[in-house]
């Protein structure tokens, strides 16, 4: 079943999340009519590889005008014009950056497979929960409210300075018409009249001055209280959304809510700028006595500078974590001499900064870190932010073309490279550009997440894990010496992140059984998990009860092994993997002879195996477990292929697969039936299929299990089956049931 298959089945709770990511940028009509497509293509590799990418993009429009073409001869009138809007836009919006289409359609298909994972799971985890509470949603809502509110005051005091420019320019000129007079006509009744009438002017626009610069003070006034309040909670929230979706959890959206927020709030204090220059303006040209305009402008214009200051410094953020494109789901680790890509975004979007700020890249810039390693940024570290490389038109700037490198100490060797020092050593890259905007100069500055720097592949396992456990344990964006002294991590939270690595990496979460069998691994026989606090040693550096590894690395194997070798398997729920030998027996012992699981291995790193019940003639029940399969030997043969083809030869040498039932009941076939790499067929004889004279060979995994014996026993390794071999199988058994795939 696709993906998209399975989310049209979710409750319409969980249709209503699929609904939210789903726009303009990405049409769910495309989703929906290209699903198979879609998800057969590496998204997640294109949004790092721009030749792929553009690649990509025009198979997308391909795919349409295939799809348009069919609708047309349906004579689908309202599908037509859909299609049509949708093959303009991906060719008008996506053509110039074509990596952007791809980053949409990576998350949108990850932010599906987190909301299977998530419906799945009986109760939704704790910090899932915490980013979807009401109380936040209510918070964006009257922030948009209050911004709009803002910027309709804003136009109103507009409307009140032009009134009071007009009513100045009429008391200037008849002011003006009087002192013209000669001497003897101003003492005449009607000018004594008219200079009654001027003082009734003046007093008007000393209280008109008084009420503009009391509106321009509300205004001020609610802009200061917005952004010290919540809007600061909004951006706040918004950064801890960006940690938690960077280590495998829900897409963080609001950021173009928030650039919305930040433009109209940047555009009223601005207008209210021109204002007070214009009653500067108009101050020149009219003062007196109690003139309220030289006392209360100076600070009211003070007041819109720091503010404008705050917004700008607030408004400079990274949209996109610093990542390796040949590790997208491994954001903030980084391998020296390899390529990463980080993205910034300024929040105010206004014309007239399109390409005007340069932003210049730099890695630990005045900060200690608790490294002795020390690195330089290669490559292009300087460009200009603008708004045609954003498909959405935001003011932001992309590198793509960074590279960390190592400077050797003073000594002339390299900093301390301990199995654990360098994975827990946490690196900053910063970056700082100038806004120059009528007559304001303000410096900006902001930094990435904390990242690791390996030298080495065999360290990204430990360095992920060491941004798992920060992001997962604090809000704070540079504590560089976290690991110093890492504080300890509630169980619950942890295994709910456990769970986003399986559905973010491999398609699938984990259920309330499988995280509960994690626990156990972790803590113990105790199950009573919600308040536990696991330490950041038992995590990743402790190894495990009589192994030679830590939990950390055990998992992080079988992510490789779903990955690489059985996740078609793994997405369909076929296999239940986190199980414990005890609990296995536990579900097979009543169960039809035949009834197998799989699961994966808690002595072998990235091992998979399979355990099935049988009945001994004495009624007595019997089970047997494979030795586990590993990569190296699921690379020459599909486990799909290896649970069909597998076969035990009993004492009495009949060779038979004992695997009838996938747990709890599911028929073998049905259940694996459509990963079988092709269905067996008929040997070729000898003369026919030999090339050069040799006989045809196939593999077959074959066990030996002795009748008096209940204990399992390891398979043999998977080797050609000989042509006696051959002949005593067909003496038992059909060709089509024994032969496995010759490709």
């Amino acid at each position: 079943m696709s993906q998209w298959s399975q989310v049209q089945q979710l409750e319409i709770k969980f249709l209503e999340q699929v609904d939210q990511f789903y726009d303009d940028n990405f049409p769910m009509e495309i989703r929906h009519l290209l699903a198979q497509w879609i998800e057969s293509q590496d998204w997640e590799a294109a949004a790092n590889n721009e030749a792929m990418a553009m690649i990509l993009l025009q198979n997308l429009i391909i795919q349409v005008d295939e799809q348009l073409d069919r609708v047309s001869q349906e004579k689908n009138l309202l599908l037509i014009h859909n299609l049509k809007r949708v093959r303009k836009l991906l060719q008008g919006k996506y053509h110039g950056n074509p990596m952007h289409i791809a980053v949409i359609i990576s998350n949108c298909l990850r932010e599906e497979r987190r909301i299977l994972a998530a419906a799945s799971m009986p109760v939704q985890g704790p910090l899932e929960k915490s980013l979807q509470n009401s109380v936040v949603s209510e918070r964006q809502r009257n922030v948009e409210h209050k911004v709009s509110a803002i910027k309709n005051s804003a136009q109103m005091t507009d409307q009140d300075v032009k009134y009071l420019e007009d009513l100045q320019e009429e008391f200037d000129f008849r002011y003006k018409t009087i002192q013209s007079l000669e001497q003897n006509d101003k003492n005449s009744a009607l000018i004594k009249q008219e200079m009654l009438a001027l003082q009734a002017m003046l007093n008007t626009l000393d209280y008109k001055r008084k009420e503009v610069l009391s509106k321009i003070g509300r205004v001020i006034h609610e802009i200061d209280m917005l952004m010290s309040n919540m809007l600061t909670e909004e951006l706040l929230d918004w950064k801890r959304r960006q940690q938690i979706a960077c280590i495998g959890g829900p897409l963080h959206g609001g950021l173009d809510q928030l650039q919305n927020c930040f433009t109209l709030l940047a555009e009223s204090l601005f207008q209210v700028r021109r204002q007070l220059e214009k009653l500067d303006e108009l101050l020149t040209r009219l003062t007196y006595d109690g003139d309220p305009i030289p006392v209360q402008r100076p600070q009211l214009l003070e007041k819109v500078n720091f503010l404008l200051y705050n917004l700008f410094r607030n408004s400079f953020v990274v949209e996109r974590q610093p990542c390796m494109p040949t590790h997208p789901q491994r954001p903030m680790v980084l391998k020296t001499l390899i390529q990463f890509t980080v993205k910034l975004r300024l929040l105010i979007k206004l014309p007239e900064l399109n390409y005007q700020i340069r932003v210049k890249a730099t890695i630990d810039k005045n900060v200690s870190t608790v490294s002795n390693r020390r690195f330089v940024l290669c490559g292009t570290h300087v460009k200009a932010m603008n708004m045609d490389e954003s498909a959405n038109g935001s003011l932001s700037v992309e590198f793509r073309h960074l590279q960390p490198k190592e400077m050797k100490t003073s000594a002339g060797s390299k900093g301390n490279e301990g199995p654990h020092m360098v994975t827990e050593e946490l690196h900053s890259i910063s970056f700082e550009t100038q806004v120059c905007l009528y007559g304001l100069t303000i410096n900006l500055e902001t930094s990435s997440l904390p990242v690791v720097m390996i030298s080495n592949v065999s360290q990204l396992p430990n360095a992920w894990a060491s941004i798992i456990w920060y992001n997962l344990s604090t809000n704070d964006p540079q504590n560089l010496s976290f690991f110093n002294n890492p504080p300890a991590a509630t169980l619950s939270q942890l295994l709910e992140v456990l769970s986003w690595q399986f559905s973010s990496y491999v398609g699938r979460g984990l259920n309330s059984e499988q995280l509960n069998m994690l626990a156990e691994k972790l803590m113990g026989q105790q199950v009573s998990y919600n308040d536990y606090q696991l330490s950041w040693a038992k995590f990743c550096k402790e190894h495990l009860p009589g192994k030679s590894f830590t939990f950390w690395i055990w998992l992080e194997a079988i992510l490789d092994l779903i990955k690489k070798h059985i996740l078609p398997l793994w997405i369909d729920g076929y296999v239940m993997g986190f199980v414990s030998k005890e609990k296995e027996r536990i579900l097979l012992k009543d169960k039809t002879p035949g009834t197998f699981l799989l699961r994966f291995s808690e002595s072998n790193l990235g091992g998979i195996t399979f355990t099935w019940v049988d009945q001994l003639e004495n009624g007595d029940v019997t089970f047997h477990s494979v030795e586990p399969y590993n990569k190296g030997r699921l690379s020459a043969l599909p486990f799909a292929d290896i649970l069909r083809d597998y076969k035990v030869i009993m004492a009495d040498n009949v060779p038979e697969n004992p695997l009838k039932y996938l747990y709890p009941d599911i028929p073998k076939d049905k259940a694996f039936g459509k990963h079988y790499s092709c269905q067996p067929n008929e040997v070729s004889k000898p003369s026919d299929g030999g090339g050069k004279g040799y006989v045809p060979s196939v593999f077959i995994p074959v066990s030996k299990i002795l009748n008096d014996s209940t204990e399992p026993h390891s398979p043999s390794d998977l080797l050609p089956m000989s042509p006696s071999v051959y002949a005593v199988l067909r003496e038992h058994l059909s060709p089509t049931a024994i032969e496995t795939a010759v490709s």
